[in-house]
């Protein structure tokens, strides 16, 4: 779950800017109805839910805070965030790199491109 919602994060960064605000409202709003869902499946009673619920929130608002000036950040400070979210034994230069080319790669589309083919649920 941490890595979808740093993916989220970053994909929110980029976004959030958008003229789109209904439809990047409606993209936040379909994740943490499905991550609820998913929670719901696995077993856990409603006041664990609310509970998990508020912690990804939380989660994802200080991930967001965060990456907010990834751009201008060295190595060193963006391995540090890393380690904040992800196993310590984790391959932090593979992760920067990887979020570097993440981050690129969806700067250089619109918010539209992502979601043109998908039906409104």
């Amino acid at each position: 779950m941490i890595y979808f919602l740093l993916h989220f994060a970053f994909f929110l960064k980029v976004f959030k800017s958008s003229s789109e605000k209904s439809i990047l409202q409606d993209i936040y709003d379909f994740i943490f109805r499905q991550i609820e869902l998913s929670i719901r499946e696995i077993g856990y009673g409603d006041q664990s839910i609310n509970k998990k619920m508020k912690d990804y929130l939380n989660l994802l608002y200080s991930m967001i805070d965060k990456i907010h000036n990834w751009e201008t950040l060295n190595y060193s400070a963006k391995r540090t965030i890393l380690i904040d979210y992800v196993d310590k034994n984790a391959n932090f230069e593979y992760l920067v790199d990887y979020f570097e080319k993440y981050l690129q790669t969806i700067s250089n589309k619109t918010l539209n491109s992502y979601i043109k083919s998908v039906d409104k649920h």
